[in-house]
């Protein structure tokens, strides 16, 4: 748990704005804005506010629209409707359902993404469930990464344990696939275990791999066993 000090709360209803410190609760519900740093055991946002600074907690949620302008540390944070984080986040248990975006790297336990994030950096956890459509600027690594792909996703480079995607049924939405495309596009992908669908790569390499439907790959590197469907495009593969 993040230990932080607390001196009351900080509430802003309507307009307003207050100095940064350390509070029990942060709420604003209006249009606000906090100047200078933040630690506190509980923030919400549901309006439309700004921290001038950094912040350190226990709980965050956004739900308006949010932005924080430096770093921040929570055990567990929640973006539900668009919430940016200029820095680094170092968060426990995150949950992005709304539209979020991280100008540094993302590191916690359990990464969640249910609608749609852009994350500058590198995303490192424990845990990576992608349900949407996501973009990482660097390496996507957990020891558990299962994607379910509803918009185009994109990592440079993904490395895992296990590694799961797959592309999300849409029935009578598959007449509209030309439209709205929708894939994974990574430079490499490297596990023990890979199952992919609707995936694009150079190099996948890894023990045990699934190449499923509609894979464009460069090359596949295995250990163990290695399956391909009619549909994918493998260049070449070869056993290591």
């Amino acid at each position: 748990m993040v230990k932080v000090e607390s001196y009351g709360d900080l509430l802003i209803n309507g307009m307003g704005s207050s100095g940064g410190g350390s509070f029990k609760k942060v709420i604003i519900n209006g249009k606000g804005t906090v100047h200078g740093d933040v630690e506190c055991e509980s923030f919400q946002l549901s309006g439309s506010g700004t921290v001038n600074g950094s912040m350190k907690g226990n709980k965050g949620r956004i739900s308006g629209t949010g932005t924080i302008e430096g770093d921040i540390e929570f055990d567990t944070f929640s973006i539900e409707g668009s919430g940016g984080i200029q820095k680094d986040a170092t968060i426990k248990s995150m949950t992005i359902s709304g539209k979020g975006s991280i100008g540094g790297s993302l590191k916690g336990d359990e990464v969640k993404i249910r609608g749609k994030a852009a994350i500058k950096g590198d995303c490192e956890s424990d845990v990576f469930k992608g349900e949407g459509g996501f973009t990482v600027g660097g390496l996507l690594n957990a020891d558990l990464i299962d994607i379910t792909i509803i918009g185009e996703c994109s990592a440079k480079e993904i490395g895992g344990q296990t590694i799961k995607v797959k592309q999300k049924p849409f029935g009578i939405m598959n007449l509209l696939k030309s439209v709205y495309p929708t894939s994974l596009t990574t430079e490499i992908i490297e596990g023990d275990e890979i199952e992919i669908e609707n995936t694009n790569a150079k190099m996948v390499r890894g023990t045990n791999i699934i190449v499923g439907p509609n894979c464009t790959i460069d090359v596949v590197e295995y250990k163990g066993t290695y399956t391909q469907h009619p549909s994918a495009k493998v260049r070449e593969s070869r056993k290591l």
